[in-house]
C-alpha cells in the first residue's frame, strides 16, 4: 500500500468543511489534470495583481509566501521545513537528481510514468553516465536488485490511477541498498502521504493541491541530500537569500533550501493559504470519500474497486471523451484512455453525469 502519514493532533477539517472553501461548479472531474483554487487563493491573487498595478510591491512579501508554502507542505506530507527545497517543475528536480547519481549508476523506472520521471534518467543514459531499466508497476519492488541505484516511481500512475505499492517498494530498496525518488503529484491532496518514507519525494502542487501552477516541492532525507549537486543554485539558494544577489562568493544554505529554484513570485501568493488549507484537512476522510465516489462509478462500469481517486477506461477513438465534454463533464484523455478524478468537492451527483452521459 501507499505511505500513509501519521496522526496529527491539530483540530483537522471534515470533508464538508473544506468544500466550503471552494466554488467548483458541478461535472468537474479533472483535479488529476489542474486542480481549482480555494477562495482564499482567488482572494489573494486578487489583492497582489492589484498591489502590482500600484508599482510599489515590496518583494520581501513574496518570500513570505514561499516559507508559509514551505511549511504548509511539511507538515502535509509528514517532514521537517528543512527536508523541504521549493521549485517550479517535476523535472527539473527530477534532472538534478538524475545529474547527481555517481557514474556507471543503475536507474529502475516504470513502463508508461509520467516523463518527467523517466526522460531525465535517459537523457543521463545517452550520454552515457547511467544505465536504466524500466519494468511494468506491479513488477517494480520485484525488480529491485543489488545493482540498482535508484527506484523512480509515482505512487499513483499519471495515465491509469493506479498505486504503486509503497511498502514493498521501500522494504525492497532497503533490502538491496537503492534509494526511492517517489513523485506524488497525483497523490497528494486526496490521500494522506508520508514523504519521509522516501529518500526523495518530489510533487507539483497544482493537480489535488489545487495551487497555482509553477509551485513544486522536493523532500530529501538530509543523508540522501548529501549525494546531490545543487544544480540549478542561485541567489535562492543561499544561506541569505538577499545577501546571495550577487557572486563570485557563494555560501548555500545548509539546509534542504540549497536546492531551492528561484520562485516565480505571483505564484506562491495563491500557493500559501491553499496549502495551509490542505495542511488542516482530514485527509483520511477526503481519501474515504474520494474513493468512495471513484468506486461507484466503477460499480456501475462494470469494473472491479480499487484504491484510486482516478478512474480510467479504454476510449482509443475518443468518443467517450468527446460525449463527457459536450455533456459539460470536465475529463481528460490519456494514453488511449479516458480519465476521470474524484476530489474532495464532487459528489455522487457526479457520477450520475459521467453515467448519463456515456450510456449508449
Amino acid at each position: 500500500m501507499s505511505g500513509t502519514a501519521s496522526t496529527t493532533t491539530h483540530e483537522q477539517l471534515s470533508v464538508e468543511a473544506l468544500r466550503s472553501h471552494f466554488d467548483v461548479r458541478p461535472g468537474y472531474l479533472s483535479a488529476c489534470l489542474v486542480g481549482a483554487p480555494p477562495r482564499e487563493a482567488v482572494a489573494a491573487l486578487a489583492a497582489d495583481l492589484a498591489a502590482w498595478s500600484e508599482g510599489h510591491r515590496d518583494p520581501l512579501s513574496y518570500g513570505v509566501a514561499v516559507e508559509r508554502a514551505r511549511r504548509a507542505f511539511a507538515q502535509l506530507v509528514s517532514v521537517s521545513p528543512d527536508e523541504v527545497a521549493v521549485g517550479s517543475q517535476v523535472s527539473v528536480s527530477a534532472g538534478m537528481v538524475a545529474s547527481s547519481l555517481p557514474e556507471g549508476s543503475e536507474v529502475l523506472v516504470v513502463d508508461g510514468d509520467f516523463s518527467s520521471m523517466v526522460y531525465p534518467f535517459l537523457v543521463q543514459e545517452q550520454q552515457g553516465r547511467l544505465s536504466v531499466r524500466s519494468v511494468p508497476l506491479e513488477e517494480l519492488a520485484a525488480s529491485i536488485r543489488p545493482s540498482t541505484t535508484l527506484v523512480s516511481f509515482s505512487l499513483v500512475q499519471s495515465a491509469t490511477g493506479e498505486l504503486a505499492d509503497a511498502d514493498a517498494i521501500v522494504a525492497a530498496a532497503a533490502r538491496n541498498g537503492a534509494a526511492t525518488f517517489c513523485d506524488i503529484t497525483q497523490a497528494a491532496g486526496w490521500m494522506p502521504v508520508d514523504a519521509s518514507r522516501f529518500d526523495a519525494a518530489v510533487c507539483h502542487a497544482y493537480k489535488w493541491l489545487c495551487s497555482p501552477r509553477g509551485a513544486s516541492f522536493l523532500t530529501l532525507r538530509p543523508e540522501f541530500a548529501e549525494r546531490l549537486v545543487p544544480t540549478a543554485a542561485g541567489w535562492y539558494a543561499g544561506g541569505d537569500v538577499w545577501g546571495s544577489c550577487y557572486g563570485p562568493g557563494m555560501a548555500l544554505a545548509g539546509s534542504a533550501r540549497r536546492f531551492d529554484v528561484s520562485p516565480a513570485w505571483p505564484v506562491w501568493i495563491g500557493a500559501a493559504p491553499t496549502l495551509e488549507l490542505f495542511a488542516q484537512a482530514d485527509l483520511a476522510a477526503v481519501q474515504e470519500h474520494c474513493v468512495g465516489l471513484a468506486n461507484a462509478l466503477r460499480h456501475h462500469l462494470g469494473r472491479p474497486a480499487t484504491a484510486s481517486a482516478i478512474v480510467t477506461w479504454p476510449d482509443a477513438d475518443g468518443r467517450q471523451f468527446a460525449a463527457l465534454t459536450a455533456a459539460g463533464v470536465a475529463a481528460s484523455a490519456r494514453a488511449g484512455r479516458v480519465r476521470v478524478a474524484f476530489h474532495l468537492w464532487n459528489d455522487a451527483s457526479d457520477v450520475e453525469r459521467v453515467l448519463a452521459a456515456i450510456a449508449p
